[in-house]
């Protein structure tokens, strides 16, 4: 599975961006899909995670100004982000565990998009 990240960009306190997440292949029998985020010097931290029902799930500081989603048709997740804060600018990474070949070898990998820059003037 590829995944290609987008929307990042230069926004201003208190305002909006939409990430989105395209996958190279039919993203309705994967499972769990996610964006993390990292800052320099920090290790990477989810976000927020979607089940392939539609369950969503937060961490505390994003609760009630992010929102998670999928378009299965599209093979693409969403992060609509709002009400953002400085201490948003990241790096915002997507990502799915996934039945895949590697070396030959069957088995569940990580994958993960390039990543995309968030940054939050105040």
């Amino acid at each position: 599975v590829q995944l290609q990240a987008s929307g990042g960009g230069l926004v201003q306190f208190g305002g909006s961006l939409r990430l989105s997440c395209e996958a190279s292949e039919v993203i309705s029998t994967i499972d769990d899909m996610h964006w993390y985020r990292q800052v320099p010097g920090k290790q990477r931290g989810l976000v927020a995670g979607i089940s392939r029902t539609g369950y969503a799930c937060y961490e505390d500081s994003v609760k009630g100004r992010f929102t998670i989603s999928r378009d299965n048709a599209k093979n693409t997740i969403y992060l609509q982000m709002s009400g953002l804060k400085p201490e948003d600018t990241a790096v915002y990474y997507c990502h799915t565990r996934a039945l895949g070949v590697r070396r030959g070898k069957p088995d569940m990998y990580d994958y993960w998009g390039q990543g995309t820059l968030v940054t939050v003037s105040s």
